[in-house]
């Protein structure tokens, strides 16, 4: 069994090992090549697509909803704001974003993948919140918007799958006006001792097993496990996001740590 702090050390050990010049990345626990992880990463998507939220319920027994309305209030968009939600898969907080601009406001949902955004157009269109959502097919690394164009730039469990933090953190900060927030929610390490043990068991035998069950498709659940494991933890995500030139950051740990909520502020 891997425990949290050996998975950590190994994400330390795997960037201090790698070679002057590495071209090379991690996907879960494995090393790929830069360009071969977005590739990658996409086809675990197309693949959970369609059973992304029955399987958000049962992994998270329903708990990432309240994860999701802490977000939206340490947010704090207002009426009338613009947001950008990257990576936002199936809209949860786009939805939620949508609510609190009201009709004056616009939220982007974004995702850089098609069967995932595909899937978030509906779910806002069922919802019947659709009235002030526009879509965008991108790169978080990349974004094809100008500085300064949003009050609140947000991503929601998306920012481990990126190939390039720091540059995607950095994009954030480019594109979220003076004053504005750059918001992650992501998972983390647990700050509750024990709990990574606990964690860990479940990680490793209960989501793979689930995602067998359910999604049919093992791979990409033991993919999801170990790609939290990899995912930098709360004091060094939040030192990233100072230096992509966020100011004010700080962090919320949610469920003993097992979720972390950054906010930092376009200067």
């Amino acid at each position: 069994m891997v425990s949290q702090d050996d998975s950590y050390d190994r994400a330390a050990r795997s960037a201090e090992n790698a070679p002057s010049g590495d071209d090379t990345i991690d996907f879960g626990y494995e090393r790929v090549a830069r360009g071969e992880k977005q590739r990658r990463v996409g086809a675990v998507f197309d693949s959970v697509a369609d059973n992304y939220d029955v399987m958000n319920d049962l992994m998270s027994m329903g708990i990432h909803r309240a994860w999701k309305r802490f977000t939206l209030e340490l947010a704090a968009v207002r009426e009338g704001e613009q947001v950008l939600d990257l990576a936002g898969g199936t809209g949860d907080l786009a939805a939620g974003f949508a609510r609190r601009v009201g009709p004056s406001g616009r939220v982007l949902l974004s995702d850089i993948n098609g069967a995932m955004l595909a899937n978030g157009r509906e779910r806002m269109l069922d919802r019947g919140v659709a009235g002030n959502i526009d879509y965008c097919l991108a790169n978080a690394e990349k974004l094809p918007f100008a500085d300064n164009s949003f009050d609140c730039v947000s991503i929601g469990f998306g920012l481990r799958n990126v190939t390039d933090k720091p540059a995607a953190l950095a994009e954030m900060q480019r594109v979220t006006r003076p004053g504005g927030r750059a918001i992650v929610l992501e998972f983390s390490k647990p700050a509750v001792p024990g709990l990574d043990k606990l964690y860990d068991i479940y990680s490793f035998s209960v989501l793979p097993w689930l995602g067998k069950t359910v999604a049919k498709d093992e791979a990409s659940y033991r993919y999801l496990a170990e790609s939290i494991r990899m995912h930098p933890d709360q004091a060094t995500l939040q030192s990233m996001m100072e230096t992509a030139g966020l100011t004010r950051c700080g962090y919320h740990n949610l469920t003993g740590g097992i979720v972390a909520v950054h906010r930092g502020y376009a200067a």
